[in-house]
């Protein structure tokens, strides 16, 4: 009677899980497919795919999400990694990882804004500029005050999970490098990153399939200079009111992202089983 009442309350806890997933997660992506089969005069049909596919327009937005992306993962990678590898040596280390989760805590629109004040020709960089004798530049509405702010954004979630795969690193193992001979640098190189390369992938994850569907920095911070999926999307569904060809780009961007995600799982697949092999 016991094992039965634990059987139940166990079904009980996970039919709410599924209740929630079929709510928030399922039924959303099926009605953007649905809605993706429906052109303007809202008859099912597949000219929406074929459009996108035919399209010089939305091939080109689509590298451009993927050059985007891929830049600004490339930043915050670049600063993470060093950033969490110092992080494990210093004291209070939760602390410090306070101090980076709580720009996430800011609103991202405020963010934006801040922003807009300091690359604005009155802002703080140009006043910096102005006084090294270079000049007010133009830096807002540019492809590089886009990518930097986004990869601002984007920093901590990179920076956590590398921290963490880091800090569980066994501190015997890089004795062990040290006492077969290895410096600093082989030590990182060839002991530490690989150890850590999960936290890399999980991090490459976390901004690399946001980035791709990035919509407000784009508009705030890139202003009509800079164009992708995401604001291909917004532009559909609040301004043309094209809502079949907003949601089919929407479906495309759900399959990117589930090829990203199996791409990195299955590498991290082949890299375990690799390290087993070697062991």
């Amino acid at each position: 009677m016991t094992t039965l009442n634990h059987k139940t309350r166990q079904w009980s806890y996970f039919s709410l899980y599924f209740i929630w997933i079929a709510l928030f997660v399922i039924a959303p992506v099926a009605l953007i497919i649905y809605q993706s089969f429906f052109g303007l005069d809202h008859q099912l049909t597949l000219a929406n795919y074929k459009n996108y596919l035919s399209s010089a327009v939305y091939l080109k937005m689509t590298l451009n999400s993927f050059v985007y992306a891929f830049l600004i993962t490339l930043i915050t990678l670049v600063i993470s990694y060093p950033t969490a590898y110092f992080l494990t040596k210093l004291k209070h280390r939760q602390l410090w990882i306070l101090l980076i989760i709580l720009p996430t805590w800011i609103n991202l629109l405020l963010k934006a804004y801040a922003f807009i004040g300091i690359f604005s020709q009155t802002g703080a960089v140009n006043h910096f500029l102005t006084f090294m004798g270079i000049g007010p530049q133009q830096i807002l509405f540019t492809n590089t005050s886009f990518v930097l702010v986004a990869a601002y954004i984007q920093i901590p979630f990179m920076i956590l999970p590398i921290y963490n795969s880091l800090v569980d690193i066994d501190p015997a193992v890089i004795q062990a490098s040290h006492d077969l001979g290895a410096n600093n640098f082989q030590t990182l190189w060839r002991v530490i990153f690989p150890i850590s390369i999960n936290g890399v992938r999980s991090g490459v994850q976390a901004v690399f399939i946001p980035s791709l569907s990035l919509f407000m920095i784009t508009r705030l911070i890139g202003g009509n200079r800079v164009i992708t999926l995401g604001t291909a999307i917004e532009e559909h569904f609040l301004t043309t009111m094209n809502w079949g060809m907003g949601s089919t780009i929407g479906v495309i961007l759900i399959l990117i992202m589930f090829l990203t995600m199996t791409l990195t799982s299955g590498t991290r697949k082949a890299g375990t089983r690799k390290n087993h092999g070697k062991a």
